[in-house]
């Protein structure tokens, strides 16, 4: 663990920032971040509901910002491809991109409007998807990929017979599963960058136990009565004891994104006691992520569920 200095965030003016899950939490705490610096903001939102409220908070607390939103369903590849055809048209460099948005742990086994299990199909696949879609964007902007992933992926194993979890399904497993697919994907897309000479530099942050909606969304999907989990996670923040709030939680992934320190390939997160909280660090990779040969077969794999071919790389 090497641990790094973020006094301030770098200008941004003039950078098109992409950022996933921004209607709430880390994600519009990390896009309120990015508007303050002076970037221009694209929030890709489910619900346009709540997507137009993050805008208002986003403008009460950035007044003047840019900001604005964009239709997403990262459970859907259709919308996925959607999206990407809209920015394409467009046309603009991308110079930031965000893989945020996630799902954790659905009591019972859920599927994407594709058929793929909710939690790697969302957290992994339709992020995968997305980057792929939005590729000559990213390049031509000389892109920073920053993905979200978790400090669940060093307990994690990619399960080649079962990725979708149709045989034997348990919550956590498939959390942690999806969780190691960004990490790996994230430092598979730099080596794959730096191969094919794109400019894109791609890395993954995790933003180690953070208070959000995550919560309380997916542990309900599925059961009669509410989960528990929420309720204690409330109680250890009000304690103060291995939990934090988004203001802290969002630093790795803004540093990650942002800092000109911070480089591709690296893994960045908490510095403090097992990595649940603290300030911004640079991480020594999980073990189940430093196998490139795994890497490789997932990025083939990915690509023939998500049905794209990632171009030049």
């Amino acid at each position: 663990m090497k641990k790094v200095t973020m006094r301030h965030t770098t200008d941004l003016t003039g950078r098109l920032a992409v950022v996933t899950g921004a209607s709430s939490g880390i994600g519009l705490g990390l896009a309120t971040r990015l508007a303050a610096a002076g970037a221009e903001v694209l929030l890709p939102v489910r619900d346009e509901a709540k997507g137009a409220a993050a805008l208002r908070r986003i403008r009460a607390e950035v007044p003047g910002a840019a900001a604005s939103l964009r239709g997403l369903d990262l459970a859907s590849l259709r919308s996925v491809e959607a999206l990407g055809d809209t920015l394409n048209a467009e046309g603009r460099p991308i110079h930031i991109l965000i893989n945020n948005a996630g799902l954790m742990t659905p009591a019972t086994r859920h599927t994407t409007a594709d058929g793929l299990e909710l939690q790697f199909g969302t957290n992994h696949i339709g992020h995968f998807a997305l980057t792929g879609r939005l590729l000559a964007l990213l390049s031509a902007g000389e892109a920073r990929v920053t993905t979200m992933t978790s400090s669940a992926a060093r307990h994690a194993k990619l399960n080649w017979a079962d990725l979708q979890s149709e045989r034997a399904y348990a919550p956590i497993r498939a959390y942690n599963q999806s969780k190691l697919a960004n990490l790996m994907f994230a430092l598979e897309l730099d080596r794959r960058s730096r191969a094919a000479g794109l400019g894109i530099v791609s890395n993954a942050a995790h933003p180690g136990t953070t208070l959000t909606g995550l919560y309380a969304a997916g542990p309900n999907m599925g059961r009669e009565k509410p989960s528990p989990i929420e309720a204690v996670m409330k109680r250890l923040a009000s304690w103060g004891v291995l939990v934090q709030g988004v203001e802290r939680g969002l630093l790795p992934a803004l540093y990650a994104a942002t800092s000109h320190q911070a480089e591709g390939g690296r893994f960045y997160g908490p510095d403090g006691f097992g990595q649940f909280t603290g300030g911004p660090a640079e991480l020594d990779l999980y073990r189940p992520a430093r196998d490139e040969a795994a890497a490789a077969r997932l990025w083939d794999v990915s690509q023939r569920l998500a049905g794209l071919q990632f171009a030049a790389v």
